[in-house]
């Protein structure tokens, strides 16, 4: 029987979120092994003040196999 693990990352990208998502999975990726998905929960941004986004933020849970 597997067991599997879930935990909360935030991700941040000045580029996209979807960026932002790619970093906390690739953040994970280096201490964690056997990752098999990861669940959007809440996207943020920080504006500047022209108005503009500066970073995007992306809460996300990603779960990965323990063996």
């Amino acid at each position: 029987m597997a067991v599997v693990k879930v935990i909360e990352l935030v991700g941040e990208s000045h580029s996209s979120w979807e960026d932002a998502v790619h970093q906390a999975v690739k953040e994970a990726a280096k201490t964690i092994r056997n990752i098999s998905g990861v669940e959007v929960l809440n996207w943020t941004a920080d504006i500047g003040g022209a108005g503009d986004i500066t970073s995007y933020r992306a809460d996300v849970q990603i779960a990965f196999r323990v063996e």
